[in-house]
């Protein structure tokens, strides 16, 4: 049975909208140094590595297809290797390989049919239909050393947490671990 890993980067007060600044609101994500953001690179990479699928909403597979069909280089690699499903009833074209569109209600029988970690990247009305229906197993929060003020949280709603693992990343960064049991 798989293992469904809502993994996100927020700020310290839980916002994970706009983090590239692309609706006007965010842009946080860009406030790293270099060196910070070759550490959280390298985070990334091996949880790609790392991945049995990936499992995305319609607009962060699109913000994801337009970025990463292009590029090249072991993470690129490996993300366009990877199965990608995305929850839509409107995506009609996938640019990116590899990828299948299904139903919400279709995600309890892919999550008993593949072995191994499916990954939710961004995504964060989907993740809340996902907390809501109790099919999230794992959280992984990169944290951000900024305070948005504003903008949608990962969270919805009320949800309980068990830290399993911490570490720093770079010199500003936090990578958090929960289970959902």
């Amino acid at each position: 049975m798989g293992k469904i890993i809502v993994s996100h980067n927020v700020t310290l007060d839980g916002v994970g909208q706009d983090p590239t600044g692309e609706e006007g609101i965010g842009g946080w994500a860009n406030r790293l140094s270099d060196d910070d953001r070759a550490a959280w690179a390298k985070v990334e990479q091996e949880e790609a590595i790392a991945s049995t699928a990936m499992l995305l909403g319609r607009r962060s597979y699109d913000w994801f297809a337009s970025r990463w069909v292009t590029r090249t280089g072991e993470w690129a690699d490996r993300l366009r290797d990877l199965p990608k499903y995305v929850v839509s009833t409107t995506l009609t074209e996938l640019p990116w390989p590899n990828t299948t569109v299904i139903a919400l209600a279709q995600v309890e029988q892919l999550k008993s049919r593949i072995d191994g970690d499916i990954v939710v990247y961004g995504s964060q009305q989907l993740a809340h239909a996902l907390f809501d229906r109790g099919l999230v197993d794992e959280v992984r929060l990169m944290v951000y050393p900024s305070v948005a003020g504003a903008g949608d949280r990962l969270f919805a709603s009320a949800t309980a947490l068990r830290l399993v693992d911490s570490r720093r990343i770079g010199d500003n960064l936090a990578f958090l671990t929960y289970r959902t049991d």
